[in-house]
This record gives structure tokens, C-alpha cells and sequence, in this order.
């Protein structure tokens, strides 16, 4: 089995209100892909990500650490989520992005993660 990194990402302007009939909807689809993950023995982690708001980026220069709030790229979309997951191959793994919901409003951006 290989593992591989799901990184989640929609426009965030488009993104359910909370408490609103819309984001229970996405919860709960959300919540029917995570149980279908776990009975396939797929899933490994995953969580969701707070609002770009409470983003930051951090590099360092010469040994200098510079802190920049956030997202890395200015106007790029809302990384909402992530998922680790174990897959036998490509095609499967491309199979589970596809069931994603983020895949249906957004994008499922697939890293196949390097074991050392």
C-alpha cells in the first residue's frame, strides 16, 4: 500500500454559512465519505482547516524567520481539509479523490507521500 496526501481546496467565498442547511448538508456528506473510507480500511488521517483568516506562512532568510499572515499564495484557493490515506495504486487513489466532496465544488489535489 502506498499513502497518499488529499489536500482540499474551494473557493472560500463560495463556502457554507455557518448554521446553515448548506454546511450541514456538506457535513454530513463529508461524514458518509469518512465512514466509507474507514470501511475500506483506507483512511488514516484527516481533518478540516480553519478560514484562510487564521492562516500564516513562515520562511527564513539568512537565518531570519519572517512570519506573513495568510495563505503562501495571495488569491489562491482555501485549503479546507486534508486527508491521509492508504491506496494500492494510483487508480484507487484517484477513485477516493473523486468521491471526495471538495472534488465537486473545489479541487482534491493528490500527493503520493515519499516513505523513508
Amino acid at each position: 500500500m502506498a499513502r497518499y496526501i488529499f489536500l482540499q481546496y474551494v473557493d472560500e467565498s463560495q463556502a457554507p454559512r455557518p448554521g446553515s442547511p448548506e454546511l450541514q448538508t456538506q457535513i454530513d456528506a463529508f461524514a458518509t465519505y469518512l465512514d466509507e473510507l474507514k470501511a475500506a480500511g483506507a483512511f488514516k488521517d484527516g481533518d478540516p482547516c480553519q478560514p484562510t483568516s487564521a492562516t500564516f506562512s513562515v520562511t527564513v532568510r539568512d537565518g531570519q524567520a519572517k512570519t506573513t499572515d495568510g495563505p503562501m499564495h495571495a488569491g489562491s484557493p482555501w485549503l479546507n481539509g486534508y486527508f491521509v490515506l492508504d491506496c494500492k495504486d494510483r487508480a484507487e487513489a484517484a477513485a477516493w479523490a473523486a468521491k471526495n466532496p471538495a472534488a465537486h465544488v473545489g479541487t482534491v489535489e493528490v500527493h503520493p507521500i515519499l516513505s523513508l
